[in-house]
């Protein structure tokens, strides 16, 4: 699918990792794509830690995590990447903060975290607060080390998606569920875009010529290409999608790009470079698919 500017979006296909898993971990350190933890076929959180060469897409075992977990939070701090919090095999969230010594391929256990946490996030972007999803919106200001409240999102949803681009945040899709005011309606996905202008601090509910093609919850989103891109997810069908799409800040519109070759959701994801990597989630169980989709020059 062109793209306009001489560009192409495409998918390019590594090798699948050693361990099937979902709510694994990922960073990116000195040519290395790092998955740490994570749920495997049993449903527990692992301890595994794999690396994959970018230069050779060959695959290495690194030290276990001296605390199995899964949907825990990275960082990478020069030739240390620091894991936080996350959830354990009882589902209760982690206290543990451990950091990988890449020189020396050992862990070492750092301070725990003041209270135990799982769902810990660089950037926040609302979510569930017990069994209903809340519309707020916040920011961490970290020289003044204070909060600020933005305006809330127009819509009650979960499992949405959120991206960055030209100065605006785009909350996509997602599943919509029983709020205080139509607490007795079912739930359902649907094919939102609201768009956060930082600038202006104000929110636009963009009209139904410009929802995305698909409903659909739990997906990938990045923003590459000039495109904002929302791909896979669970939607209306018995499966998981498989269907890929981008909408194009520069003509407003969204456009189909290549279908991902494994169809899955609850993805973990990172984007470097010109790569938005999609990584494990669920296809028909824990995947063990690494793909990525490029943005190729001149095609």
């Amino acid at each position: 699918m062109a793209a306009g500017g001489g560009r192409a979006f495409a998918w390019q296909v590594f090798p699948p990792m050693p361990t099937c898993r979902v709510y694994g971990t990922v960073v990116h350190q000195d040519g290395h794509l790092l998955v740490l933890g994570g749920c495997g076929r049993a449903g527990l959180p692992l301890d595994t830690t794999e690396a994959l060469d970018m230069a050779s897409h060959t695959w290495l075992a690194l030290a276990p995590l001296p605390t199995a977990r899964a949907g825990a939070a990275a960082v990478v701090l020069g030739k240390q990447v620091l894991v936080v919090g996350g959830v354990d095999e009882g589902q209760s969230p982690v206290a543990a903060v451990e950091a990988f010594l890449a020189d020396e391929g050992r862990w070492e256990r750092r301070a725990t975290l003041p209270q135990a946490a799982m769902g810990v996030s660089t950037v926040e972007r609302g979510g569930r607060q017990g069994k209903l999803p809340v519309t707020a919106l916040e920011a961490f200001d970290v020289e003044a080390r204070t909060w600020t409240r933005h305006p809330s999102l127009p819509s009650r949803r979960a499992f949405a998606g959120c991206a960055m681009a030209e100065g605006s945040v785009f909350s996509l899709g997602g599943l919509q569920q029983p709020g205080p005011h139509n607490f007795y309606s079912r739930p359902h996905f649907v094919n939102t875009v609201e768009v956060f202008d930082l600038e202006h601090g104000s929110w636009t509910k963009l009209p139904r010529s410009l929802r995305m093609r698909e409903k659909r919850a739990d997906f990938v989103v990045g923003s590459l290409g000039g495109h904002i891109v929302a791909i896979g997810g669970l939607g209306n069908q018995p499966c998981p999608l498989g269907s890929v799409e981008g909408f194009s800040l520069a003509r407003r519109r969204w456009e189909a790009l290549p279908t991902m070759p494994t169809a899955r959701c609850s993805c973990s994801s990172l984007q470097t470079g010109p790569r938005l990597f999609v990584i494990g989630g669920v296809a028909q169980g824990p995947s063990q698919a690494v793909e990525a989709l490029c943005l190729r020059e001149g095609v």
